[in-house]
């Protein structure tokens, strides 16, 4: 058995970038940032390193979501498998890139920021949430 999943929790650097492929789906991609900080023993001064993943998000679900909510500065939780691509550059030197995939049903996306009080707010006002009241409840027990 193998396993190929990346949980990260990160900052977006700047807003999402939305392709579509040549039969008409929507791609997401957008770079997370995580960072590290720490005090350097020897000096004491605060340190603090910042790593950018690369995130491709092909579930039309999430895309959506990510066209409506996510914005430069957005937190996200983010549970995707990594995927290696390999192209020709114009020289024909062969080239790399490592991405966060996130498709199907193998992955998660979940905004951490203030955006999510929006998201709720905007389901309410369009009728898809709903708030249980106290005559919803029944006290008889059904067996």
């Amino acid at each position: 058995m193998t396993i190929n999943k990346v949980i990260i929790i990160g900052n977006l650097g700047q807003d999402p970038e939305i392709r579509k492929t040549q039969d008409g789906r929507e791609i997401a991609n957008f770079s997370l940032a995580t960072s590290e900080k720490w005090f350097d023993k020897s000096t004491g001064e605060k340190k603090e390193k910042t790593e950018w993943h690369k995130i491709s998000v092909f579930s039309q679900g999430l895309v959506d979501i990510i066209k409506q909510y996510v914005k430069k500065g957005s937190k996200l939780y983010i549970e995707g498998a990594l995927q290696t691509r390999k192209w020709k550059d114009g020289n024909g030197i062969e080239k790399y890139s490592t991405e966060i995939v996130l498709q199907n049903y193998n992955s998660t996306l979940q905004i951490l920021s203030g955006v999510e009080k929006e998201i709720n707010k905007h389901s309410i006002e369009k009728g898809n949430g709903y708030a249980p009241k106290a005559e919803d409840f029944n006290d008889e027990i059904p067996f």
